[in-house]
């Protein structure tokens, strides 16, 4: 049996599996708020209460850049060390991964029906590198390389590169976030708090207060949330405006990233917020983007997209990691 998580800035999964005939059968899941807990040994204790489980190995999917077996957390103010989870809590090993980098071991075990083909051009029987990019609370980026044999996972920061524009809304963009921040990386405009940034934006930029129904939205629920789903009813032409450079964005990066890895193999798009707009994402402003490459339009064209709607892929690639190399 192998304890497995999957460790973010708004919450964390944890899940016990064990695996038989090759295959990862779930025996107990939870979720919990990471910012409502001083730590993940903490989650970890609480998940585990009253469990006479034989677990031994362990594997965490961590959102952020791993180093030495130790990590710090990007959007929480956690440091999560293998050693010292090993020794609190008695297990024999423990292994942790970036969260970009289970979820690429997780696509190895999802079914056909829980990958959405974006692009009809994409050829699936190319064999070659794969890229992965996951907008959730951050923006997170991953590769896998093809040896030949198999695909091998490896972790990135990518999501911390500095954007680039290609459009003049998007000069604006860029200009509108350097005089707050100096440094603007993709995760500022991709990702949750992309979505707040593109509404702060375009609100200023259309000159036009919220209308008061929307006001009284945003008082009560999550900003992000509530600007998609406004821009995906289009009941307000600010949020459609937000959720359509949302979308351009997406796919210039994934196109950015298929292109530096060469993703012959497919471009897999995971994180919470794709599933959550999928007919943008099918529509022609995200592949209008991710075609856009000048000569390599056409290599582009060549390679699957594919939208991962399982929201667990993250913790099945933590769990296929503890049995197998962990």
């Amino acid at each position: 049996m192998f304890l497995a998580g999957d460790i973010g800035g708004t919450k964390t999964n944890l899940a016990i599996y064990t695996y038989q005939n090759d295959l990862l059968v779930l025996l107990k899941s939870a979720s919990f708020p990471s910012k409502g807990h001083a730590s993940l040994a903490e989650i970890i204790r609480h998940f585990l209460a009253g469990e006479l489980l034989p677990i031994r190995n362990a594997c965490f999917g961590v959102a952020g850049p791993v180093q030495g077996g130790v990590v710090q957390v990007t959007n929480l103010p956690w440091v999560v060390d293998a050693a010292a989870l090993q020794n609190e809590l008695g297990f024999q090993q423990v292994s942790l991964l970036n969260d970009l980098e289970a979820n690429a071991y997780g696509i190895a075990t999802l079914q056909p029906h829980e990958l959405l083909s974006l692009n009809p051009n994409g050829n699936p029987n190319q064999v070659g590198h794969r890229a992965l990019i996951a907008a959730g609370t951050g923006l997170g980026e991953a590769g896998l390389m093809w040896d030949g044999v198999a695909h091998r996972p490896f972790a990135s920061e990518g999501g911390h590169a500095s954007f680039a524009p290609n459009d003049t809304i998007g000069d604006e963009l860029l200009a509108f976030l350097r005089q707050e921040r100096g440094h603007v990386s993709w995760e500022r405009v991709l990702s949750g708090m992309g979505i707040t940034n593109l509404y702060r934006f375009f609100r200023q930029r259309s000159g036009v207060s919220e209308p008061d129904w929307l006001a009284e939205q945003l008082r009560q629920g999550d900003l992000a949330a509530v600007v998609t789903g406004a821009g995906l009813g289009n009941t307000d032409p600010v949020c459609v405006e937000v959720v359509d450079c949302f979308t351009r964005n997406y796919g210039a990066e994934a196109g950015n990233l298929a292109l530096k890895l060469l993703s012959l193999g497919g471009v897999y798009i995971g994180g919470g917020i794709a599933p959550k707009m999928l007919p943008k994402m099918q529509s022609a402003i995200f592949l209008d983007a991710f075609y856009h490459k000048g000569r390599m339009s056409p290599l582009l064209k060549s390679m699957p997209v594919y939208v991962i709607l399982n929201d667990k892929t993250a913790l099945q690639g933590a769990a296929w990691f503890a049995a197998h190399v962990g």
